[in-house]
């Protein structure tokens, strides 16, 4: 999956997004983050284990996408090292089948 198609799914909020997980390639713990959205909040859009303790929100998709909170670096700075585990709480194989848009 490419970056804008990401980007797309959590700008559009056109499914189910929240608790998307990923982890770094040259993160030898392979720690598991998590990015999601959840509608009902002021700031909908949320990171998990990142540069800040406990995590940090955002208005916008562009916000989380753009906050460098991955090592100083956002996640679109480090999509080539990204590693996709789950869209949506939904492992991203199946995720590929069956709801995958076709610019996935």
């Amino acid at each position: 999956m490419t970056f804008e198609t990401l980007f797309k799914l959590f700008d559009e909020k056109r499914i189910n997004i929240d608790e998307t997980s990923f982890y770094f390639k040259d993160d030898p713990q392979k720690s598991e983050r998590f990015i999601g959205y959840l509608p009902e909040y002021e700031f909908p859009y949320w990171v998990g284990l990142c540069d800040i303790e406990g995590g940090c929100d955002f208005m916008t998709a562009r916000e989380l996408f753009e906050a460098p909170v991955f090592d100083g670096r956002s996640l679109k700075d480090r999509w080539e090292d990204v590693v996709l585990l789950t869209i949506g709480a939904i492992d991203v194989d199946e995720w590929n089948i069956g709801f995958c848009p076709p610019s996935c």
